[in-house]
């Protein structure tokens, strides 16, 4: 197994199997709770939890997102959860493809347009690999070979800097990502990987061109710790450890990115814990809510499907109690109140 290989190996199986989660820091959803309506004047039979992205139908605002691929155990993961995608009309992003354009013989372990035929499908790749020599052309590449429908940068500094040869400069990379964008026939998205972009970033993200920012906040996985759970040093574990609680709460993400924004397509990813916890993040300004963990080790259970019902129907009750009856109505409602 090559050494690309091996890692995304570990990571699969430590986020399966060993609590990641940040310590001493929460997403930030429980500083907010829901004015109650207690005569809602809709039909819960009538609440449309339906939105688009890309041009794309969905049945709810509800990201799979980018989680694995490459190795054997992340095809099929990545193959019951697109299945879970299509049942349900969700958008679903894959792992990083540097892999794949290192190794095309690992496209079974990504490829699921097969099992997801009428979603938007996310191709995935390290911001970092523009500083690295990957091309636009090799962009194209990797998202022809998943017949995706766009592709996420992913951004992640500081898990590369924990990594014993992690690619660790980020300098200029602004201007490639700006680049890319004018050059790509399809949209690009700029996300995090659980520590948050804050709003100016946010901003500029979307005037080089970004067509979303999911800005995966702190609160849920933390890639340090994800890090820290490889790593047999003891110092260099010690340093991990001590970025347990980093990164900026998603909820404080979510507020400040879309006043920043206003006109942004806005993701909201990084500890949203069930289907209040979406509905909390589109009320604050997010289009989309994405999860990754849980659904990992839900399609590691075998009961990705039943968290997807759970989740849409969460949300749905949750609008039914402040009277909302459609996403619009959610994003602009004044129910939503500081604890």
């Amino acid at each position: 197994m090559k050494a690309i290989e091996h890692r995304k190996a570990e990571h699969l199986r430590i986020n399966i199997e060993e609590n990641v989660a940040g310590k001493g820091i929460s997403a930030g959803f429980e500083q907010w709770r829901f004015e109650h309506v207690a005569l809602p004047e809709i039909s819960l039979a009538a609440i449309d939890l339906q939105t688009e992205l890309f041009g794309r139908r969905l049945g709810a605002p509800i990201l799979l997102s980018c989680m694995t691929g490459g190795v054997e155990e992340a095809g099929r993961l990545n193959r019951e959860l697109a299945g879970v995608a299509q049942e349900f009309r969700l958008p679903m992003g894959l792992g990083s493809g540097r892999a794949l354009l290192e190794d095309p013989g690992l496209l079974p372990t990504f490829r699921v347009r097969a099992e997801a035929p009428d979603v938007p499908l996310l191709a995935n790749l390290g911001a970092i690999q523009l500083n690295r020599g990957v091309s636009a052309e090799a962009c194209r590449r990797l998202v022809d070979q998943l017949q995706a429908d766009a592709l996420v940068l992913h951004l992640n500094p500081l898990q590369e800097a924990l990594q014993a040869a992690g690619d660790t400069d980020f300098s200029g990379l602004l201007g490639r990502i700006a680049a890319l964008c004018s050059e790509l026939e399809f949209p690009v998205v700029v996300k995090e990987v659980g520590w948050g972009i804050a709003a100016d970033l946010v901003r500029r993200l979307r005037d080089a061109g970004v067509a979303a920012v999911d800005v995966a906040g702190a609160g849920g996985t933390s890639w340090s710790e994800v890090e820290r759970h490889r790593l047999s040093n003891p110092l260099p574990a010690r340093v991990a450890g001590a970025f347990a609680g980093w990164g900026i709460p998603t909820a404080t993400a979510i507020r400040e990115g879309r006043a920043a924004a206003p006109e942004a397509t806005l993701i909201a990813s990084g500890g949203i814990a069930d289907g209040i916890d979406i509905a909390k993040a589109i009320a604050l300004g997010a289009d989309l809510a994405g999860l990754a963990g849980p659904f990992l080790r839900a399609a590691a259970a075998g009961s990705a499907a039943e968290l997807a019902a759970e989740l849409c129907e969460t949300l749905r009750l949750a609008m039914f109690a402040i009277g909302a009856s459609d996403l619009s109505q959610l994003r602009n409602s004044r129910r939503l109140k500081p604890a």
